[in-house]
């Protein structure tokens, strides 16, 4: 087939024409996607840390505490550096361990935000947003109601015997994870012993897990090095942000049930006195809430309040 000279020059000074345009549309595509932020949270607690057992290592008056101190920072990082390492751009760190100054501020990389002390709203989840892409939970231990796990627990060891979520006992992992479903945002990643892991993962799906510890009893385990679990929380932390889209967000919707169970009588009867709480026995109180928004706020209530705080 014939084609006119005429023709041809026409069609290439054309393609000419838009061919730049065209490089720079694909350049400015690829320049918005580089430049799209991939928010991740950090919740960490110190019980599920490598090596953890007892008190001596979970509050200041224990004699490895100040030692603790660095193995959190150091678990807290690792997971820090596995989700840069998946593309995350902005990351927040809760300290929700005890009085919530354990992380050691100055090891944090200078544009990590880091919220500590109490009270907060949102509890262990205070800063979480609809605009995170995912959470990771560090630490973490197994709840009350579980026979297994080191220094199993729900919120206070002291003071709660149990608490339920629309009639079924939830650990901090899922509760917390009922937080960040309210607002979208997934749970990816767990770390700490080996029930802690498995007790998230049977509820949410798909949930990566760390375990740098097998549970032997609630004061005993067999522990990786804090070398080993950083590493071990590193690869998972990536993994984890990378496959963020195979693990949907744990919602509760609303009104959601919580049944608080204390170890002692009084808090229940106390509590009772409100006009927005139910008595169920003589240790339980029930509160119904719209959403995990306001169950947060009241559990933070509960945990906080004394008549003679100061300030």
């Amino acid at each position: 087939m014939m084609v006119r000279h005429g023709s041809v020059e026409s069609f290439l000074v054309a393609v000419a024409r838009v061919v730049p345009a065209l490089v720079v549309m694909l350049a400015l595509a690829m320049s918005a996607s580089a430049q799209q932020p991939l928010r991740v949270y950090i919740s960490a607690d110190m019980e599920g840390l490598a090596g953890a057992v007892s008190p001596e290592q979970l509050g200041p008056s224990g004699f490895e505490y100040q030692r603790y101190r660095e193995i959190m920072t150091a678990e807290v990082m690792a997971a820090i550096e596995g989700a840069r390492a998946a593309g995350a751009t902005e990351i927040l760190v809760s300290d929700s361990h005890g009085n919530a100054q354990n992380i050691l501020i100055d090891r944090l990389p200078d544009d990590v935000r880091l919220i500590r002390s109490w009270p907060r709203p949102l509890g262990m989840m205070q800063g979480i947003d609809e605009t995170f892409d995912a959470v990771l939970f560090v630490g973490y231990h197994s709840g009350a109601t579980n026979p297994a796990g080191v220094r199993a627990h729900t919120f206070s060891s002291a003071n709660y015997y149990a608490v339920r979520l629309n009639g079924e006992p939830v650990p901090e992992s899922v509760f917390n994870a009922a937080i960040a479903g309210h607002f979208g945002v997934p749970v990816v990643l767990i770390t700490g012993d080996d029930v802690t892991v498995a007790e998230l993962q049977a509820a949410v799906p798909g949930v990566e897990g760390a375990a740098v510890k097998e549970a032997i009893s609630y004061h005993s385990a067999d522990s990786m090095t804090p070398a080993a679990a950083q590493a071990l929380i590193r690869r998972q932390a990536e993994a984890a942000v990378r496959n963020r889209a195979r693990v949907s967000p744990y919602r509760l919707g609303g009104p959601v049930t919580l049944d608080l169970t204390f170890k002692n009588h009084r808090p229940a009867e106390l509590l009772a006195f409100l006009p927005i709480v139910d008595r169920v026995d003589a240790r339980t109180v029930r509160f119904v809430a719209r959403d995990m928004v306001e169950l947060a706020a009241f559990m933070a209530f509960v945990g906080g309040y004394e008549s003679g705080l100061t300030p």
